[in-house]
């Protein structure tokens, strides 16, 4: 995932249907910033949209993207955190 937010919005919509106004308050995206990312994510079939009156909501159902963020944060808990000073400098 080339972006931390996109990530994030996957974390959400894996669980959960939200509209478009709720989903950019959880990430802290204002809607056009979060509708950039939307549409990336449709474009790649990892989101769907449902549309109830005026209201789109996005989800997503897919078992390949639950797999993925499962592996992705598999791989982020065994491995520990660098610290500042542990850091290479690139001297």
């Amino acid at each position: 995932m080339e972006n931390p937010k996109r990530l994030a919005i996957l974390r959400i919509l894996v669980d959960a249907e939200i509209p478009v106004g709720e989903l950019a308050h959880r990430v802290g995206l204002s809607q056009s910033a979060l509708s950039q990312h939307l549409a990336k994510l449709r474009n790649a079939n990892v989101v769907q949209t449902r549309r109830e009156a005026q209201v789109i909501y996005y989800f997503s159902h897919s078992d390949a993207v639950r797999r993925i963020l499962a592996t992705l944060e598999a791989i982020f808990r065994e491995q520990p955190p660098v610290s500042p000073a542990a850091a290479p400098s690139g001297r």
